[in-house]
């Protein structure tokens, strides 16, 4: 059986668009087997920098799936991987 897929969502507290992204990951994980693990930026000054305004940002390791809003489309073209 291959290796569960961990994503990272880069939020923020306070931020709708995280918000929504978090509860559209929620109901994909219903169908898809992947762990998620929330990182709040605002907890660590590089990733602050790093990502500033441009959160939520949805990640596998270094590589960025989507931002700003949840893309279906990515996501499951990097599960085909």
């Amino acid at each position: 059986m291959p290796n569960q897929v961990s994503l990272t969502l880069y939020t923020r507290v306070g931020c709708h668009l995280c918000d929504e992204m978090k509860q559209a990951l929620r109901l994909f994980q219903q169908r898809y087997d992947f762990s998620l693990n929330l990182v709040d930026i605002d907890a660590d000054s590089y990733l602050k920098q790093r990502y500033g305004e441009r959160v939520p940002v949805l990640a596998a390791g270094d590589k960025e799936i989507c931002h700003y809003h949840f893309n279906e489309k990515l996501l499951l073209d990097y599960f085909k991987k």
